[in-house]
């Protein structure tokens, strides 16, 4: 059993296309997210609240707090998107294996420290 981190867009995608093959590769991993995900997602999606299809999964979750450390390793990088730096580190604090993603730009990176940054398991 893999620790896997969600990136926003990921989560995005989840929500929206109720992606089957996704939850499949997911099933018997530790799953992580950030609460900025939560909100970017809710934002991005317009989507009120309640939000059924996010509160059905919410559970199967390990939240990460975003601590002033994580806001202060943040702002320093290792992007200059505030928002990805915020992930990456969320990842790292959790100590996670992976770091799912479509940001072509991260996967440009391959690893965050121990953290392997990928577009599938």
């Amino acid at each position: 059993m893999a620790k896997v981190f969600l990136d926003t867009n990921i989560l995005i995608n989840f929500l929206e296309k109720q992606d089957q093959k996704l939850k499949f590769s997911l099933k018997g991993h530790k799953l992580f997210l950030s609460p900025l995900s939560i909100h970017i997602s809710i934002y991005v999606t317009r989507q009120k609240i309640p939000y059924s299809r996010l509160s059905n999964i919410k559970d199967s979750f390990s939240f990460i707090s975003i601590s002033k450390d994580i806001v202060d390793k943040a702002l320093l990088g290792p992007t200059n998107d505030f928002e990805d730096n915020v992930q990456l580190h969320s990842a790292a604090a959790a100590e996670c294996d992976f770091f799912l993603t479509s940001d072509k730009e991260l996967l440009k990176t391959k690893f965050f420290g121990k953290v392997q940054i990928v577009d599938r398991l």
